[in-house]
């Protein structure tokens, strides 16, 4: 898996003096059909979440406000994203372990997800995670 994935990638932003929009739909910005979207705020400081990877799920996270960090690990390279603006969003493939750390205090991250929640989609253990991608 190339670690290119692990790069946000720009949002269509529309605006005037009133103010901004900024889209994420299928086909433009967001490259699957969307069947859940929840979001994460009011994040305890020095609290982190996440700690898992998707079977098969594909989400595209954006922070809406304020910023948070994403550790993202494809079980050969590791890399963090800073989200930092509502502008950007960042795609996780299926088993990418992801964590999110350094919430700013105003943070909302947002995630659509291509798939509704299925608990048995998840893995949570790290260990399994690097044993299912080969990394010695």
């Amino acid at each position: 898996m190339s670690n290119n994935l692990f790069h946000t990638q720009a949002l269509s932003k529309y605006g005037d003096k009133r103010g901004s929009l900024v889209v994420a739909e299928f086909g433009i910005g967001c490259p699957f059909p969307i069947h859940r979207v929840y979001w994460l705020f009011g994040t305890v400081a020095g609290v982190s979440r996440g700690f898992h990877a998707h079977v098969k799920t594909r989400q595209l996270a954006v922070c809406v406000s304020g910023a948070c960090s994403l550790l993202m690990d494809d079980g050969h390279n590791r890399k963090t994203v800073r989200l930092d603006s509502p502008e950007k969003a960042l795609l996780i493939e299926p088993m990418v372990w992801h964590e999110m750390h350094d919430f700013t205090p105003d943070s909302v991250l947002l995630v659509m997800a291509d798939a509704p929640y299925e608990e048995s989609d998840y893995i949570r253990d790290y260990d399994r995670f690097v044993q299912l991608m080969g990394k010695k």
